[in-house]
């Protein structure tokens, strides 16, 4: 109960070593955990691949937008692969809006607020960046959290997890829709997904899904944006994500000048300097962190020492 409140999963540990970095982890906030001092992140799913199909199809056309499949994207890379299928922009649109606008109604009913919710005062997720992670994932892989910001203007299957963006509020004045998280935040959520440290702990629980109740169930330290490193790590993680035109608005955002491709060489780089980072932002010594890199089986060893070093250094103050 105490390591997994919500969903009661048994974690699996191998030695003592283990069991002391989870409870030392768990000093943070669990991301379901809702805080009312600090940003929040609600996770949800958007079509589903057998339910939706009729909504599909296997060629791009005039006013089509891609579905945006797990095996599309990678840690830190939107644009992994190529998309299967397509759909319609208006009839997805409009098989979107239809639960919300009958949740809206309900709403306004009950307090009593003219029940005609306005289609054009919703916002739909898919107008804006955010987070995704891929549903099918082992705890026997290389990698188990496979996370990434996906650009507006794709859809999603239930095969990836996304950030619910837009929550709809409804007041005295009736209803609109608020967005929770900055670019700043998701970007830092991102890095922290694709940390090693958060998909150690993670991995201690899944077996093929990586269901809500495991992600809502992992440690996350919530710090604001003039917190230290936080603006180390957003940095890195926008370098990583911003290497094509349609992420150029959010580049902008976070204080790039413009999209940049990385190559091989600098893109390691950035992830083992991120790894140091959030393993000092959760408080690990470098024992600690060696014990986690250490269950990586699959991780070239180049990949481990290469975060190891980062570690030293941030320790350093070189890496800042």
């Amino acid at each position: 109960r105490r390591l997994s409140p919500d969903a009661h999963s048994v974690m699996e540990f191998k030695d003592d070593a283990d069991l002391r970095i989870a409870q030392k982890l768990l000093r943070f906030p669990l991301l379901g955990e809702h805080l009312d001092d600090a940003w929040n992140v609600t996770l949800h799913r958007e079509f589903h691949m057998t339910d939706d199909s009729g909504l599909f199809h296997t060629e791009p056309a005039q006013g089509r937008l891609p579905l945006w499949e797990g095996k599309q994207f990678h840690q830190f890379d939107a644009r992994f692969s190529e998309p299967r299928y397509w759909l319609d922009e208006a009839a997805a649109k409009d098989a979107l809006l239809a639960p919300r606008i009958n949740a809206l109604r309900r709403e306004l009913e009950k307090r009593g607020l003219p029940d005609d919710p306005d289609p054009k005062r919703i916002r739909l997720d898919y107008e804006r960046f955010r987070v995704a992670f891929r549903d099918v994932a082992r705890n026997t892989d290389e990698r188990t959290m496979i996370s990434a910001i996906l650009a507006p203007k794709h859809f999603c299957p239930h095969t990836v997890s996304l950030e619910k963006v837009f929550e709809d509020v409804v007041d005295k004045y009736g209803h609109h829709s608020i967005a929770g998280l900055k670019d700043s935040q998701r970007l830092y959520l991102c890095a922290l997904f694709n940390s090693f440290v958060f998909d150690w702990f993670i991995r201690k629980s899944v077996t093929a899904h990586l269901s809500f109740f495991f992600v809502n169930n992992t440690p996350v330290p919530r710090i604001i944006e003039d917190a230290p490193r936080f603006a180390s790590i957003v940095a890195r993680a926008a370098r990583l994500t911003c290497t094509t035109p349609e992420f150029g608005a959010l580049a902008k955002e976070v204080g790039m000048k413009r999209h940049q491709v990385l190559n091989s060489a600098e893109r390691a780089r950035l992830r083992a300097e991120l790894d140091g980072l959030v393993a000092h932002l959760y408080g690990l010594t470098e024992a600690e962190f060696a014990h986690i890199l250490g269950t990586f089986p699959l991780v070239a060893e180049p990949v481990k020492v290469a975060a190891l070093n980062a570690y030293r250094d941030v320790e350093r103050g070189l890496v800042k």
